[in-house]
């Protein structure tokens, strides 16, 4: 444990006694790099806590900046942050929590054209974008690079997540095919900022896991959260042979 200070033991302490993680596996949570798409309404329990458990490199993309109807759910954010860059908001959020943590921000939208060469820098991705054509480009960039993502939507009181390992399982387009004609938005249909917070937390353990190696994972298995019931339903998820994503092992 010479590579941890006393105050690292202390601060990782509950991670370090769980068996499934240990010392072996904090050393890789502390050197692993993880890219957060999105520091909104999923973005903020998993960026607090990916940093809390001391994830070494943290990279955050959103173009958005904070805005009062924001704060019900995205909860990294602050009233006096109101006009500030949320890529900004959220790493002084991080470092107030975990100065280990290295931050790196871009302070714009992912996009075709940049997709390959930020995807491309990380471990792991996780999704929290609230539209479906940046998640679709999101799923398609990290089959391609043969990235993990850690996958989330939520609308409602309703929410989904899987894990997507490209060569070994299916990807959101196996789920849905096509980005649907009418798909409805947080802004007009509304969104429990508590269903945030609890498929955000399930995408940050889903991280964590995957990170230290814990087999039992969401890898060809989705689940939705229904708020409203209290209830969660798993599907089966199969890898579709004609999936429209690029990645040449998929073809």
């Amino acid at each position: 444990m010479s590579e941890f200070s006393n105050e690292q033991i202390e601060r990782y302490s509950r991670n370090m006694v769980l068996n499934e993680i240990g010392i072996t596996g904090q050393r890789k949570i502390n050197k692993v790099k993880v890219l957060v798409i999105g520091a909104g309404g999923l973005g903020s329990p998993v960026l607090m806590y990916l940093a809390a458990a001391g994830v070494g490199d943290i990279g955050i993309i959103d173009g958005d900046k904070i805005e009062l109807s924001n704060l019900q759910r995205q909860t990294i954010h602050a009233t006096e942050n109101i006009g500030m860059s949320k890529v900004q908001s959220a790493k002084k959020f991080i470092k107030r929590l975990n100065t280990d943590v290295k931050v790196t921000t871009y302070e714009y939208f992912l996009n075709k054209d940049n997709s390959q060469e930020i995807i491309s820098k990380y471990d792991l991705i996780i999704d929290g974008v609230d539209n479906f054509q940046s998640r679709y480009l999101v799923n398609d960039t990290c089959v391609y690079l043969k990235k993990p993502l850690v996958e989330a939507g939520i609308i409602g009181f309703v929410g989904m997540v899987t894990l997507i390992l490209s060569d070994d399982g299916p990807c959101y387009r196996c789920l849905y095919p096509e980005i649907p004609d009418r798909a409805p938005t947080c802004s007009k249909a509304g969104v429990l900022g508590a269903t945030a917070g609890i498929i955000g937390s399930i995408q940050a353990s889903e991280a964590i896991k995957y990170i230290v190696g814990i087999e039992e994972n969401l890898n060809g298995r989705v689940i939705f959260w229904d708020g409203l019931t209290s209830t969660i339903h798993e599907v089966k998820l199969h890898r579709n042979k004609d999936c429209l994503s690029s990645s040449p092992k998929r073809k």
